[in-house]
C-alpha cells in the first residue's frame, strides 16, 4: 500500500493534536494507493486504546463510494509505544480485506507501518516512515 505524503502528514498532525490520547481514522483510495484520511474520533478518549463511533463508521463508507473511493486501512496512533500491533489490536483487527496501520509517536520520532492481520496474526508488514 502506498500512502502519499498529504495523507501521511494529515495523520501526523492529527495524532500529535490528539495526544496522548489514541487517534484513529481511515485511509481511503483506490488500486492499492492512500489518497486521503477520513478522521474519526476515538470515543474511547484512551492514552492505550481505541474505538470508532459507529455512525461515523457509515458516514465514512458511504463518503467512499461516493468519491469512487476503497477503504483500504484503518489507523490510529499509538503516541507513548512502538508502531507495532498490541495483543488487542491483533484480537480486534476483524477485516482480513483491508491494512491496519499504526503511527508511533513514541519519543518524538515518528514511526508509521501497515500490517495485514488475519486471524489475529501478522502476516504481512509494510514501513511507510522510518
Amino acid at each position: 500500500m502506498e500512502i502519499t505524503e498529504e495523507v501521511k502528514e494529515a495523520i501526523i498532525r492529527q495524532a500529535q493534536a490528539d495526544a496522548p490520547i489514541e487517534s484513529c481514522g481511515y485511509l481511503l483510495g483506490k488500486d492499492n494507493v492512500v489518497s486521503e484520511n477520513y478522521p474519526m474520533t476515538n470515543v474511547d478518549h484512551s492514552e492505550e486504546h481505541f474505538s470508532f463511533e459507529p455512525r461515523e463508521q457509515f458516514a465514512a463508507l458511504k463518503y467512499a463510494r461516493n468519491h469512487g473511493l476503497r477503504i483500504l486501512a484503518n489507523w490510529h496512533s499509538h503516541p507513548a509505544s512502538p508502531s507495532r500491533p498490541s495483543e488487542e489490536d491483533k484480537r480486534l483487527a476483524n477485516d482480513p480485506t483491508i491494512r491496519y496501520a499504526i503511527l508511533s509517536l513514541l519519543d518524538g520520532k515518528i514511526t508509521l507501518n501497515s500490517f495485514k492481520i488475519v486471524g489475529g496474526e501478522v502476516i504481512d508488514k509494510e514501513i511507510h516512515i522510518e
